[in-house]
């Protein structure tokens, strides 16, 4: 398939996805960022994700895996202006990543809305230690600051940064061993932080997370944000964790448009901030030979 044909192929399924969920789909927003990245698009992994609350009402996400011919998104982002350069060291911190790590693979974060939000670097074969991380000349103070947080809850070892530049945020991602988490720990991580209190669903579903993520800044020591989600697996139901979520969220589930055969390969998550406790929800298009890889090693169908 030609260029063009790849671009139009993901650019129509963003938008029959942004249709499903009720979001106005504008060509102008999306397909920029779809042309900065096209190299990836035949063989990219890529999601359509929805998350409940008025914070993100009127938007649909779109995660997608960057080529390896490209080393740094970041960069590519600039150049093609989809993100403002900036002093700020959220803009140095891919850099500093990339020259410490070794990366597997980098993802980018967009909203058929917001446009271009975030970078994703990805190293599960290379996790790190919160304390090699703080020693990141451009890393928050808030990581050092959290390192006994971390060890209280076992939380050591990181597979994967995100960081989100028009927020001026970054997230942890660490990977759990295989064993379930308490309660008790479910309930410490978040009351110490001081939000809100987990629904007994929420309690159910984040005893099986595989990853746990938190979102930090470089203006406060605070964790702003500590979100679960468990392995993507076929025909995940989001209304499992919420009686109330828009009703886009159904018809995402049901309709979304996808490459692969067989039954939706979904991901769900639970996030709680101070405004509350949110449901994610994301709904595979297409999966990246990694992402196949690493289904069928949990027993899902390619």
């Amino acid at each position: 398939m030609s260029g063009a044909a790849e671009l139009e192929r993901v650019y129509s399924a963003i938008e029959e996805a942004a249709g499903l969920a009720d979001v106005a789909c504008a060509r102008g927003r999306v397909m920029p960022i779809l042309t900065a990245y096209e190299d990836a698009l035949a063989g990219a992994g890529i999601g359509f994700g929805l998350l409940s609350g008025e914070r993100s009402a009127g938007e649909l996400d779109y995660t997608m895996t960057v080529s390896p011919s490209v080393d740094d998104p970041y960069a590519v982002a600039l150049s093609n202006g989809l993100v403002a350069k900036t002093d700020h060291p959220v803009g140095a911190l891919l850099s500093d990543l990339r020259k410490r790590l070794s990366i597997s693979d980098h993802l980018i974060d967009c909203g058929v809305v917001g446009g271009f939000k975030k970078t994703l670097a990805h190293f599960p074969r290379n996790m790190q230690k919160v304390s090699e991380l703080a020693d990141i000349p451009s890393m928050p103070s808030a990581v050092g600051e959290n390192a006994s947080f971390f060890d209280r809850h076992g939380l050591d070892k990181v597979a994967m940064i995100a960081i989100d530049y028009g927020r001026k945020t970054m997230n942890l991602y660490f990977q759990r061993p295989p064993k379930p988490l308490e309660r008790e720990t479910v309930l410490s991580m978040v009351g110490e932080c001081g939000l809100p209190s987990p629904s007994q669903q929420a309690l159910e579903f984040a005893q099986k997370a595989f990853r746990v993520n938190v979102t930090l800044s470089w203006d406060s020591p605070e964790i702003a944000r500590i979100a679960l989600a468990q392995f993507p697996a076929r025909s995940l139901d989001p209304s499992v964790l919420s009686d109330h979520l828009e009703p886009g969220f159904e018809r995402l589930r049901i309709g979304a448009p996808r490459t692969y055969p067989g039954e939706h390969i979904n991901l769900l998550g639970l996030k709680w901030s101070a405004s509350g406790e949110a449901v994610e929800f994301v709904s595979y298009y297409q999966l990246s030979p990694a992402q196949q890889m690493m289904m069928a090693a949990h027993g899902e169908e390619k």
